[in-house]
């Protein structure tokens, strides 16, 4: 019987050792796909990352509607990665939807039936909790507010002093003691009490619509700068609620600001100590008038010496307001809803 033939010499020795090597090979070849696959699912999620977040208005804060399209929150802010839209038919597109209350109010508009997954909205206002009606009616419905107030979650002040090198000290001339501009006056009002009494120690010039004297939008600063202190009166006294009266009025104005509103010690979380007046600094008005009447002008200077070191930043366009929750975004909590706005906004 002739012998059977010898198997090819190979490398790897007994067949079985050649199927093991096979099988390895097949499977570093299934695991490095495998990691491509990975790496390919990891570069789409990376690129939808990096894609613009949607910021929808659903309607816009002012009556007066803006240019948004483009690229605005970089060309006007350097805010990138950022896109503003009002345009209700891209709901489904939007990562964020912003709902202004004063713009909300029951009976005029109605909030999207539904809410994409993963979608976030903000509850927007300026406005002090005393002229915000219908809170209760939001409960269980928005993941962030957007407020004055500095616990928000996004922090939306009226105005803010930043750095300045200048090094300088402007203060306008002066022709009068004391103005006041007030458009909306009401008795019931602390501020048109304090006005009233104070009037009775020394002359305020009072402007605005409530006076029959109106001031044109580029008249209101040149006016108050001519004044040595300004009455930068909140209408509700709430905490943090510090308004333009303070920030464009007066201190931009360059005139000494006489506030009524918060605590001292909340105003001196917004701006020093030593730049303005507070009228619970006195015992009475009599006290706060004779204080303003007599003071000399080196001690007036003094309440300028902020201009060395700050100037002042006024929010005015709502693009900006909008813009900054892109910056926020990354920080803020997801999927949480505020169970009672009321009684937040009112804490």
């Amino acid at each position: 019987m002739p012998r059977a033939s010898p198997l090819p010499w190979s490398p790897w020795g007994r067949p079985g050792v050649k199927t093991l090597v096979i099988a390895g090979m097949f499977v570093t070849t299934l695991w490095n796909l495998r990691c491509f696959l990975n790496l390919s699912n990891g570069s789409r999620e990376d690129s939808k990352h990096t894609e613009p977040l949607v910021v929808l208005v659903w309607k816009w804060p002012s009556k007066q509607v803006p240019n948004v399209s483009g690229d605005v929150c970089h060309e006007l802010y350097g805010i990138t990665g950022c896109w503003l839209t009002t345009e209700r038919q891209l709901l489904h597109r939007a990562d964020v939807v912003v709902f202004p209350h004063a713009r909300l109010q029951p009976g005029q508009d109605r909030l999207p039936k539904e809410r994409p997954p993963g979608q976030n909205w903000v509850w927007v206002s300026l406005e002090s909790p005393s002229n915000s009606r219908a809170l209760a009616g939001w409960n269980q419905t928005f993941n962030w507010v957007m407020t004055y107030r500095q616990d928000s979650d996004i922090f939306i002040p009226y105005g803010k002093l930043v750095p300045n090198r200048s090094a300088t000290m402007n203060i306008p001339a002066k022709t009068n003691l004391v103005s006041w501009v007030i458009s909306n006056y009401h008795r019931t009002q602390k501020r048109a009490e304090v006005y009233k009494n104070l009037s009775r120690y020394l002359h305020v010039n009072v402007y605005g619509k409530a006076n029959n004297k109106p001031l044109c939008k580029d008249c209101l600063l040149p006016m108050t700068s001519k004044s040595r202190f300004y009455l930068a009166f909140e209408n509700s006294i709430h905490r943090d609620y510090i308004t333009e009266k303070l920030w464009r009025n007066s201190l931009l104005a360059g005139t000494v600001p006489v506030v009524l509103g918060p605590p001292r010690a909340n105003y001196e979380q917004f701006i020093p100590a030593d730049s303005f007046i507070h009228v619970d600094d006195f015992n009475s008005l009599e006290e706060l008038a004779t204080f303003l009447k007599t003071m000399n002008s080196s001690r007036y200077r003094q309440f300028f010496a902020w201009q060395r070191r700050f100037s002042v930043k006024l929010y005015t366009d709502w693009r900006e307001r909008i813009c900054t929750i892109c910056t926020t975004y990354p920080h803020l909590p997801h999927g949480r809803l505020y169970a009672d706005l009321q009684s937040w906004f009112n804490s």
